[in-house]
């Protein structure tokens, strides 16, 4: 399949003409192996207007220190956990980081309850080791091995999730720099530019805790959710026009004002009280991420351009706003019942959305 028609393309390919445009103008100290400095990895995260007047568009909206310290953690020796809440764009971050430093996002491992020590270190060709027992040839390296070997950026999706003691076999990788094949009685060490970029979801502390042996490995940085209410607004914004241009969706990007009242819900169920801080409210279990106020409003674009007139109204919105909230059928529904009535019914320019929702109960 091209890349042209793949449904979403790595950050490589997708922004291949502002990583290009950056090479040209990148002047900065480029660690070993790095396609760009670390100043131009940071400018195109965060957008800028380069000399020649080329415009990089934002791939993170917060806080520009924070990249700085993420990038400038993988010119050093320590790896990189990025966490935080769910949506708060960890694992954006770790692809565009990836490609911005690499050249390649894609050596990646998913971290599941199921992710063996294989996935992590290596495997083998069954066939070839039956065949003709341990050797080069049987070896299937991981990810995590393929950048060793080539000084590139391994990413590991959600480390948390995976078994502690399959998580400890970073130790030695993250520690000396250098995977052991005892089978073979040789090794595979890192080439200069190698580093990993964990993610971790802080709603699953408990689940599998890494060790402490392990966090020291890691220099660890806090993504936040949006600080405000506008900057919130201004990622779904972008956001949803991208996906929308990139899933062909028939309808039209919404009107400010309708973002702005998606995001103005979620943060303040999120917060537990209204904007104005007047009224308290029950919390839902669910996070309500940013991530997910962008998934209501394309799902409202797919319903008014597939079966409306192609403009976002209340109804289009409706359905995948209580799907989002109410998570938990009880405890859900009934924190969704009692904000429709309480905040939602209340607002004279609402009117419409509490109709529709109620529609649905």
């Amino acid at each position: 399949m091209s890349t042209a028609n793949a449904l979403r393309q790595h950050a490589e390919y997708q922004f291949a003409h502002e990583l290009e445009e950056l090479k040209k103008v990148d002047k900065h100290p480029r660690p070993a192996n790095w396609v760009l400095s670390p100043w131009a990895v940071v400018s195109y995260l965060m957008g800028d207007k380069l000399d020649n007047g080329f415009e990089l568009s934002a791939k993170y909206i917060g806080s520009r220190r924070l990249m700085e310290i993420a990038v400038s953690t993988l010119a050093t020796d320590r790896a990189l956990l990025l966490y935080g809440v769910p949506g708060t764009a960890k694992s954006w971050v770790s692809e565009h980081l990836a490609a911005a430093v690499s050249g390649n996002s894609t050596l990646l491992i998913q971290g599941t309850a199921g992710t063996s020590e294989e996935q992590l270190r290596y495997g083998w060709n069954y066939a070839q080791l039956l065949a003709h027992g341990p050797s080069e040839k049987a070896l299937v390296p991981s990810p995590l091995m393929n950048a060793m070997k080539d000084g590139k950026i391994a990413r590991v999706e959600e480390l948390t999730r995976i078994p502690a003691d399959v998580q400890d076999s970073l130790i030695t990788v993250l520690s000396e720099k250098t995977l052991p094949i005892p089978e073979l009685g040789s090794e595979v060490q890192a080439v200069r530019g190698f580093s990993v970029i964990a993610t971790a979801n802080n709603r699953d502390k408990g689940v599998n805790e890494l060790s402490a042996a392990l966090k020291r490995r890691f220099n660890t940085v806090v993504l936040p959710v949006p600080a405000s209410e506008d900057e919130e607004v201004s990622i779904v914004v972008k956001r949803v026009n991208e996906m929308g241009r990139a899933l062909q969706l028939p309808a039209e990007p919404p009107a400010l004002k309708e973002v702005r009242r998606i995001v103005q819900i979620f943060r303040e169920l999120r917060s537990g009280r209204t904007l104005d801080g007047k009224t308290q409210l029950k919390s839902p279990s669910s996070s309500l991420s940013t991530a997910e106020a962008i998934s209501v409003i394309n799902n409202g674009m797919a319903l008014a351009g597939h079966f409306g007139d192609g403009v976002l109204h209340p109804h289009d919105v409706a359905a995948g706003l209580i799907g989002a909230v109410v998570k938990d059928p009880v405890q859900d529904a009934v924190v969704w019942k009692e904000y429709l009535d309480i905040v939602v019914k209340e607002r004279e320019d609402w009117k419409s959305l509490y109709r529709a929702c109620k529609e649905l109960e």
